[in-house]
């Protein structure tokens, strides 16, 4: 297929070269900050409407839900571009909502329409072992599925409305921030009590309290490594959807909501650009302690 990508940061770089190993044609918009790699692997034009214009497929990998809206919507945006027909595939993660609005107003021009936010980070963006939380028709799933398979590999089509890929992914990450919170409290909890935490971790590790985030991002804060990743700020924008979310459906989510304010606290110290591990210095600064190996 010929696939237009837009969105090539952290992780739509490497989902964008997976692609085009699988044998597909891409293309992408010009940019000054377009990468030399990309540069020789696909074909530039000028913006997203002469991609629109010309892909099959457009896949939308952005920050937030106003740059979705931007990239479909705005001057020489995707939706200038499109004819019956296309696919138009955003697996950026953004407002559940809006979503449903944006699939409307594609559908509106004979094309089809899929949510897939995407959950695994650089390391299964570089890896094409993401996982895909999808919304939309099953035929245009089935459509998209091979292209789904060369960027990840448990890939669920989580409902035929639109959103429901969306809301899948808040819950991803409601469950995600939880976890990393209760993983940085239990260490600098063990840290203070004079426990090496390097030495917690491993012993955790063998009982139920195991998991993904205490494997890798509990070491990356014993180590102090919080060059993203994934960023804090993104991380803080999806709990803003989950919370949002919550009071339009009258949901109280305590602890999301505490959590929230503990990466509100990294922005607001500077790190808006930590890997969301880095959120163990929130409670570090509240516990009047630093993680200290033995």
């Amino acid at each position: 297929m010929k696939i237009g990508f837009i969105g090539l940061g952290i992780m739509g770089r490497p989902m964008a070269l997976h692609l085009k190993a699988a044998g597909h044609e891409l293309l992408v918009p010009e940019r000054a900050s377009l990468r030399d790699e990309i540069r020789a692997e696909a074909k530039v034009l000028p913006d997203a409407a002469a991609i629109a214009a010309e892909a099959e497929a457009i896949i939308l990998m952005v920050p937030d839900t106003p740059d979705v809206e931007a990239a479909l919507f705005g001057p020489k945006g995707v939706a200038e571009g499109l004819s019956p027909g296309k696919l138009v595939i955003d697996m950026s993660s953004i407002s559940p909502t809006a979503t449903k609005d944006f699939a409307r107003r594609v559908n509106e021009r004979g094309c089809d329409y899929l949510d897939a936010p995407v959950s695994g980070g650089e390391v299964g963006a570089k890896q094409a072992s993401l996982t895909i939380m999808v919304g939309g028709p099953q035929a245009a799933f089935d459509r998209a599925l091979p292209l789904f398979q060369a960027m990840g590999k448990n890939i669920t089509l989580v409902g035929e409305a639109n959103g429901a890929g969306q809301t899948c992914k808040v819950a991803n990450q409601i469950v995600v921030a939880l976890t990393i919170e209760a993983v940085a409290e239990a260490l600098v909890f063990a840290s203070k009590a004079g426990a090496d935490p390097a030495k917690v971790r491993q012993a955790l590790m063998g009982g139920l309290a195991t998991s993904r985030i205490l494997e890798l991002h509990g070491e990356r804060m014993i180590k102090r490594s919080f060059d993203p990743g994934f960023r804090i700020a993104l991380h803080q924008k999806d709990l803003n959807l989950a919370l949002q979310s919550a009071r339009e459906l009258g949901v109280a989510l305590p602890n999301t909501a505490s959590t929230q304010q503990l990466f509100s606290a990294c922005v607001a110290a500077g790190g808006g650009q930590w890997d969301h591990s880095g959120l163990v210095q929130a409670l570090e600064l509240l516990a009047a302690h630093k993680l200290t190996p033995g």
